[in-house]
């Protein structure tokens, strides 16, 4: 039976039909579906972990175990999970063990464009890239089989094009998998300086292997056609080159690292020209040229930012493509804009309006940067937020009673409970808000352990941040609603004029769960309205103004009555 797919999709059924049975991930886009894909299935255990880097060893763990195990991230989560990622190349496995990472060209949504390849190369791990559903469905399979044989966790690496697009995949039975037989080992597994130094000879003849597999495994391969020229590529721009050049002959790299020097070298001798077509950076070029391979063009007409198309591809080796059909006006921008009803928007509000500086973390809250709230001062990465109001304020103790850190409840969890312990147990005066809406938002409402229930919607103790908070050393906790924006900013004013650590939870469910219920939408009475858009400041995007009158749209407005706070005319209200 054929059915279609999309890449994610695929390979949650890759790992169901290849008898996985642990599964262990932290949302991520664009590699988020791929577990709430496998918890449908019930044969595998699938869960949240707080992070990535917990999820790489809880899934490293069941492999040791005996069973096949599998964590999914994005480009940025392997950054987290970097730590177990390279020793893990030295325990090798027992059951087949594979880390999905999913890049993000052109940034669609994420804070940098690093490309995974290099991580394969300096971890010395296999690495597997499919370019369309069948092959994220077949390579999710073979990256086990690879694990197994080699004795080795195995990289699979997707885009955001080959994650969420769609092809038909052919639908097979489930392979059980009887769990292996565990022995105690700890020449193998545990890796202090004199057992790991022995294990890297082991990877290294590891990798001498699998240099040898590549050469002639069924990933790679030549697609012959017209020798005037010839692409070496791989993942979605395998499908790019082979719609611009559908008569060329192709390299395709499924095993991107190591890579098929001898083959690709081979190849090579075929074709009048070569081209190398990769996105970001080029990886693929710089071990060919290495390797004394002859590369007639590649980044440096290709570049290596943002992502690839057919047209690009074509333009950047200098033919004409012609008219591209473009809209007869221009299409206005749509920047992302937190909802209507967003229990962040007050905060953000608040924190511009009282002229903060604000460290900024990952998640909805990021939005906090857009115009006109304009809050937010910096966002690195998970977590970052807290460590840096700790440095930033030891630098600068004078501004510390104008310098917060927003960070979110999930990205709490995940990575800024450390940099909390930093501030408490140094007793660095600073202030952190922590925004609870209830769920892990910007990835599309995925449990946490501060929600009460796990992936698999099974009810469990809620994390209490308070506790949390408390526990860690933190004295002045306070819990305040983000909607009442007088007792809001009342609870930064206390908190940033004190003399010891504080944390202020900020806590509203976001708008989109579906037991929040909305309230009835409110409505601008005009004769009211001076005009003077005030209301306007909160960046909510059901509020626009017609003929110098704000006007609520009542399609978009959910009741949350920041704006009635807003207007000191009362031309806000529901039903006017």
């Amino acid at each position: 039976m054929k059915k279609l797919l999309l890449g994610n999709e695929a390979i949650a059924r890759g790992l169901y039909e290849a008898g996985v049975k642990f599964i262990s991930s932290y949302p991520g886009t664009p590699s988020t579906e791929i577990t709430e894909y496998a918890a449908d299935y019930k044969e595998m255990y699938a869960e949240w972990a707080p992070n990535e880097k917990v999820a790489t060893e809880a899934a490293l763990g069941a492999s040791v175990a005996g069973v096949r195990s599998f964590t999914a991230m994005k480009h940025v989560g392997l950054n987290v999970a970097a730590d177990p990622l390279f020793t893990s190349a030295y325990t090798g496995v027992n059951g087949g063990y594979v880390i999905c990472v999913a890049d993000d060209p052109a940034m669609h949504s994420s804070q940098n464009e690093q490309d995974s390849r290099h991580y394969a190369r300096a971890a010395k791990l296999p690495m597997l890239e499919p370019s369309d559903s069948t092959e994220c469905r077949d390579f999710a399979k073979i990256a086990f089989d690879i694990s197994e044989k080699f004795d080795t966790p195995v990289l699979l690496r997707t885009l955001t094009r080959v994650a969420h697009s769609q092809s038909l995949v052919e639908l097979y039975d489930r392979e059980e998998r009887e769990t292996l037989p565990y022995v105690k080992d700890p020449s193998k597994y545990v890796m202090n300086p004199g057992y790991g130094f022995k294990r890297h000879f082991v990877v290294e003849k590891r990798l001498i292997d699998l240099k040898a597999y590549s050469e002639n495994c069924p990933l790679n391969r030549e697609e012959m056609g017209d020798t005037e020229i010839g692409f070496v590529t791989g993942s979605s721009c395998y499908q790019y080159v082979k719609e611009a050049f559908p008569n060329a002959s192709v390299y395709k790299i499924g095993l991107s690292y190591p890579l098929p020097m001898d083959s690709i070298r081979a190849f090579s001798q075929k074709v009048k020209k070569l081209v190398v077509v990769e996105e970001l950076d080029p990886v693929f070029e710089t071990e060919m040229r290495a390797a004394g391979i002859r590369v007639d063009m590649g980044k440096d007409v290709f570049g290596m930012i943002g992502e690839l198309s057919q047209v690009k591809i074509k333009k950047a080796m200098g033919i004409d493509v012609g008219d591209v059909r473009a809209f007869d006006e221009p299409v206005p921008p749509r920047p992302p804009v937190m909802c209507a009803g967003c229990p962040h928007r007050g905060v953000f509000y608040t924190l511009s309006k009282m002229k903060l500086t604000v460290m900024g973390d990952i998640g909805c809250y990021t939005l906090g940067a857009s115009a006109p709230l304009s809050a937010v001062d910096s966002t690195v990465c998970m977590g970052a937020s807290i460590s840096m109001l700790h440095g930033f304020n030891m630098a600068r103790p004078e501004t510390a009673n104008k310098t917060v850190a927003v960070i979110g409840d999930s990205t709490f969890l995940h990575s800024g409970i450390t940099g909390l312990t930093d501030i408490a147990y140094n007793r660095s005066i600073s202030t952190v808000l922590i925004l609870d809406n209830s769920i892990t938002g910007m990835t599309g409402h995925q449990q946490n352990p501060a929600t009460g229930y796990t992936l698999k919607m099974q009810p469990v103790p809620p994390v209490s941040l308070e506790k949390v908070c408390e526990a860690i050393g933190i004295r002045r906790v306070k819990t305040v609603d983000p909607s009442d924006l007088k007792a809001l900013e009342a609870a930064i004013k206390e908190e940033l004029n004190v003399d010891e650590p504080s944390v202020i939870i900020c806590r509203k469910p976001c708008m989109l769960l579906k037991y929040v219920k909305a309230k009835p939408a409110l409505s601008v009475d005009s004769e009211k309205c001076r005009g003077c858009r005030a209301c306007m400041k909160l960046g909510c995007p059901a509020i626009r103004f017609e003929n110098k009158k704000a006007v609520i749209d009542n399609q978009q407005c959910v009741g949350c009555g920041l704006c009635i706070q807003l207007c000191a005319f009362g031309a806000i209200g529901e039903g006017k």
